[in-house]
C-alpha cells in the first residue's frame, strides 16, 4: 500500500516499542504506517533520506507556557515548535477558569503543533509574572475557587490533562500549601492529576510531597537548595523515594530558577532518573538558562544519562503523565508525529539555575518535524 512519507535510513528510538535501531518509518493518512527495515519506496509520495540522524516520536514538552498574547508569561507556540521541534506542548496552567475559553480560542485552536493544557486552580491564572511585575496566582485565596474551576475543567476535557498548582513562598506566599489542597479536591472530583510547582518554602518538601497521589507530577523535581529533593550527602530525601514508590512522577521542569548541575549529578548517581524532561520555557527563560527543550534535554547529554533514556523522558514520560498513551509513540496506527534531530559534536557551555557551567561535547540539534503524517519544518 502507498505511503505518503518515508523517513528512510534513521537511527529510529522509540522506547515505547522498545526499538533502537536503524529503521524507516512511514506515514500514510495523518499516521504512522510501518516501522521497519527497507520498507518498500514504490508509489511513496515523498521520500526523505535521514540516514545518520535521529527519529523520534514527537517530542512532547511537559512544561511549558504558551498563551502568547493573554498572558506576559506566554511565548509563541508555534516559534517555538519551529525551534525545538516540540510536536506537543502542554502547557502548565498559564490559565485559569477565568481566560481558558480565550486561551483556547486565540493560541490553541489556531496552532498546528499539539497543544494541551493544565488548568490553573486559579481562576486569573498566572497572571503577573514579567521581569518587572511578580505576583503569585495563589498568595490569595480569594482567586481559588472550586466550583469554577471544576466546571471549566468539564467543559474543556478534549483539551485539559490535569489541575496546576503552585505553592512556594513566591508562588502561594502566606496561603502555604492550602492551595494544593483545594487542586487535589478538584482534581479527584474531575478525574484528573495535579501537577504541583514548588519553589522556595514554607510549604515544607515533605508537606507537599506527602499530599501528592500516584500519578500526580512533581515539577521543578531537581531544583537546588532549598526544596532539593538530595541531601548534601548525595541521599535522595525518603519523602521523594515514597513518593516514587506510590507513583508520583517527576519532572525536570528546569525554568528560570528550578535546576541545578549538583542536584541533577547526585540524583543520576543515586539511579533517580526524571519521569520526565521538560523546559518550563516562558518569556524569561526562554532568553536563558533553560532556552528550550533542546537545550534541557542537551544537557542530560553532559550528565551521562543514555540517549535512549533522554528520549523516553520526553516521550513515554510526559505520555503517560498525561494519560495519552497514543502520543510520545511510533506504534503503527499511533498519530503521525516525528522529531528527527542530529547531534552536535563540539565544545558546549550549559548553565544552570544558580550560574553554575558545566562543559559538554555533545547537543541535540533539530533537522526537521513532521507533524500528522507530513514534513511540516526543515531546520535551516
Amino acid at each position: 500500500m502507498a505511503h505518503d512519507l518515508l523517513l528512510a535510513g534513521g537511527r529510529v528510538i522509540d522506547p515505547s516499542q522498545g526499538l533502537d535501531a536503524v529503521a524507516d518509518v512511514a506515514f500514510r493518512d495523518g499516521k504512522v504506517a510501518a516501522v521497519g527495515l527497507d520498507l518498500s519506496r514504490e508509489s511513496v509520495a515523498e521520500v526523505r533520506d535521514v540516514s545518520g540522524k535521529l527519529v523520534t516520536p514527537g517530542l512532547v514538552d511537559l512544561h511549558t507556557h504558551v498563551y502568547w498574547g493573554g498572558a506576559s508569561i506566554g511565548i509563541d507556540p508555534t516559534d517555538y515548535a519551529r525551534r525545538c521541534g516540540t510536536t506537543t506542548m502542554i502547557d502548565a496552567g498559564t490559565a485559569g477558569a477565568g481566560n481558558f475559553a480565550g486561551f483556547r480560542s486565540h493560541v490553541i485552536e489556531p496552532t498546528e503543533p499539539r497543544i494541551l493544557a493544565y488548568l490553573n486552580v486559579s481562576f486569573a491564572g498566572i497572571f503577573a509574572f514579567s521581569d518587572t511585575v511578580m505576583v503569585g496566582e495563589c498568595e490569595d485565596l480569594r482567586l481559588l475557587h472550586p466550583r469554577s474551576c471544576l466546571h471549566v475543567a468539564e467543559m474543556h476535557k478534549d483539551l485539559l490533562v490535569g489541575i496546576k498548582v503552585r505553592v512556594g513562598q513566591r508562588a502561594s506566599g502566606p496561603s502555604g500549601f492550602h492551595p494544593l489542597d483545594i487542586a487535589i479536591e478538584v482534581a479527584e472530583e474531575a478525574g484528573l492529576p495535579v501537577m504541583c510547582h514548588l519553589d522556595w518554602p514554607p510549604p515544607s518538601r515533605r508537606d507537599v510531597v506527602a499530599r501528592l497521589r500516584p500519578g500526580d507530577v512533581l515539577t521543578h523535581c531537581f531544583r537546588p537548595f532549598p526544596a532539593s529533593p538530595a541531601r548534601s550527602d548525595g541521599e535522595v530525601r525518603e519523602e521523594i523515594l515514597e513518593a516514587r514508590e506510590r507513583g508520583v512522577l517527576f519532572d525536570i521542569g528546569h525554568g528560570m530558577g528550578s535546576f541545578g548541575f549538583a542536584t541533577a549529578e547526585q540524583m543520576l548517581a543515586a539511579g533517580f532518573l526524571p519521569d520526565a524532561i521538560s523546559s518550563d520555557v516562558h518569556s524569561l527563560s526562554i532568553k536563558g538558562p533553560a532556552y528550550d527543550q533542546l537545550v534541557t534535554l542537551s544537557k542530560f547529554l553532559q550528565l551521562g544519562m543514555e540517549i535512549p533514556d533522554i528520549i523516553a523522558a520526553s516521550t513515554t514520560g510526559p505520555a503517560r503523565a498525561i494519560r495519552r498513551p497514543d502520543l510520545g509513540t511510533l506504534k503503527p496506527g499511533s498519530v503521525g508525529d516525528a522529531t528527527v534531530l542530529e547531534i552536535y559534536e563540539g565544545k558546549v557551555n550549559f548553565t544552570d539555575s544558580l550560574g553554575e557551567t558545566r562543559i559538554g561535547h555533545q547537543r541535540f540539534v533539530l533537522s526537521s518535524v513532521v507533524l500528522d503524517g507530513a514534513v511540516w519544518h526543515v531546520q535551516g
